[in-house]
């Protein structure tokens, strides 16, 4: 099968789907409209004709552009065109999570599968009303039960609307603990410009300062010397 047949079948595809396909969806989704029988696209062609799409909407002709995003490939705006798309969406585009979600979700997404008095044993405070919000906007999912636990509690995960939410295809893409305490740690070691100036000019004010104390010791010394050597002289002459 040529790939030139199947882009724009894979283009319509994505345009239309409300949600990420993956290249095995596409791939299936093809198969079975096109009716291919002895000819199937493979998953090979797909990923292939994919790429071409992919760089063609890199060009700065095209305000969107295909990324691979929540398991799948959408179409995507461009970054140049957030605020464009903000006016249009208005207060819905800019909503955002409240620091209390932020955290509960943190917690999921790095601790998965976990039960609700575990994420309050680690936050502190009861985290009813965060998870509930995170159901309703569909962030985190109830994967199960935690069979072994004292009243088999419910235990949650991330769902693909999370993967979505912020750009990414599973959870081994979520920056590593250690790597952003580490940059913490690096960003407070760093000094401040002014305040480097400050330590320069005073580590070379104590310079001088020692260096005019020396000198003063240098020079209290000399007409000592000067005198003894005078009245030595004296007495010679005498």
């Amino acid at each position: 099968m040529e790939i030139s047949q199947i882009i724009p079948h894979i283009e319509a595809l994505i345009f239309a789907s409300d949600k990420a396909l993956s290249s095995e969806e596409i791939n299936e989704l093809i198969n079975n409209a096109l009716g291919f029988i002895e000819d199937r696209a493979s998953v090979e062609q797909i990923e292939s004709a994919i790429e071409g799409i992919r760089e063609k909407y890199e060009t700065e002709f095209y305000a969107f552009e295909l990324k691979q995003s929540g398991g799948g490939w959408q179409f995507l705006t461009k970054p140049a065109f957030h605020k464009t798309v903000a006016l249009l969406n208005g207060d819905k585009f800019l909503k955002r999570l409240s620091s209390a979600a932020m955290e509960t979700l943190a917690i999921i997404a790095y601790k998965q599968p976990i039960t609700k008095s575990e994420i309050e044993s680690i936050r502190g405070v009861n985290c009813d009303y965060a998870v509930q919000k995170l159901l309703e906007k569909d962030l985190i999912i109830i994967s199960g039960r935690n069979e072994e636990a004292v009243g088999k509690p419910l235990i949650y995960a991330t769902s693909k609307s999370f993967m979505d939410y912020f750009g990414i295809n599973n959870a081994s893409e979520l920056p590593k603990i250690n790597e952003v305490l580490m940059e913490e740690l690096v960003k407070a070691t760093i000094m401040n410009p002014a305040e480097e100036d400050q330590t320069g000019l005073n580590e070379k004010e104590e310079v001088i300062m020692e260096n005019n104390e020396n000198n003063a010791d240098s020079t209290s010394t000399l007409p000592e010397q000067d005198f003894s050597a005078n009245e030595s002289k004296q007495e010679e002459d005498v």
